[in-house]
């Protein structure tokens, strides 16, 4: 009898432990209580989807720094960490809830990081993926479909730009341009923004959104979202300068406020892969080679 009730004592304190950790947001939480995170949210029979929700609600309020991450200290130009949850930037907090969303560890969640923000997993400035539409979805094509013209049935619109990352390394003040990719036309399509309230009823929890510039030529996007729901209605959520921090806009406010701005013109949606969005799914590192 006393055996059973300190088991069940045990349950009771491990099940409070586990509470209090997800009550806490990320940026509040040690490496080690994020691991104990990890686990036990891999088991919870969740979506990647629904792990996406969960895990970017835990990143509201975390300070915005356009810097906050790097190459890691031993790179020669960004030498700022590689791992970051005291504060993020829109890519950090898109590629750390993918690579936490996919994981059952620290350890497999640093990796997968690393598969998710560089060509290959090789870390580095030539290797990372910069371009949202030119490196970024073409190098995590093995996990997130473009699903832009299913989203936006017939108001879906292309448009053709050039990315160079000769001249976004030289803007940066680099001149070894060795193994730097060459010039590339690119076609992608888009949701006009006064359009998204016409197709509300075709985006899911967990797309990932890139937010398309008007008026260029060289760039497609320099800013990405999410749609997360909560209490049965649908957010943009997103880390930006314009709040310095991560926050939630219910979706309609969000289109009716960014329409009235001439510097954007659309959003791509980028949707977790359907075979690979199932409760319980986790992907280790060392399998993702099999999936490209």
């Amino acid at each position: 009898m006393k055996k059973n009730i300190r088991i069940i004592l045990c349950i009771i304190v491990a099940f409070t432990i586990s509470q209090q950790i997800q009550a806490e947001q990320l940026y509040e939480m040690t490496n080690q209580q994020i691991d104990e995170l990890l686990t036990d949210v891999s088991s919870q029979n969740l979506t990647v989807t629904e792990r996406i929700n969960k895990y970017s609600e835990l990143f509201l309020g975390m300070p915005y720094n356009i810097k906050c991450a790097g190459d890691g200290k031993d790179a020669l130009y960004e030498t700022w960490q590689l791992v970051n949850f005291k504060e993020t930037n829109c890519m950090v907090f898109c590629e750390h809830v993918l690579a936490m969303s996919i994981s059952d560890s620290w350890d497999n969640f640093f990796n997968n990081l690393q598969q998710i923000r560089y060509k290959n997993g090789m870390i580095g400035m030539r290797t990372r993926n910069h371009y949202t539409m030119g490196d970024w979805l073409p190098e995590n094509s093995w996990l997130l479909d473009d699903v832009t013209k299913i989203v936006g049935e017939k108001y879906a619109k292309p448009t053709t730009r050039t990315i160079s990352h000769k001249t976004f390394f030289q803007g940066k003040g680099i001149s070894d341009l060795r193994y730097v990719q060459k010039d590339r036309k690119m076609t992608i399509h888009y949701v006009p923004i006064k359009d998204l309230l016409k197709i509300k009823h075709n985006v899911k929890t967990g797309d990932i959104l890139a937010l398309i510039f008007a008026n260029k030529d060289n760039i497609f996007s320099a800013h990405m979202l999410m749609i997360a729901e909560k209490n049965g209605k649908i957010y943009i959520r997103e880390s930006s300068s314009s709040k310095m921090t991560t926050f939630d806009t219910e979706y309609d406010e969000w289109v009716n406020k960014t329409k009235k701005s001439k510097r954007y013109v659309g959003l791509v949606f980028m949707r977790v892969k359907d075979e690979l969005d199932k409760p319980g799914k986790i992907i280790l590192p060392w399998e993702i080679k099999d999936l490209k």
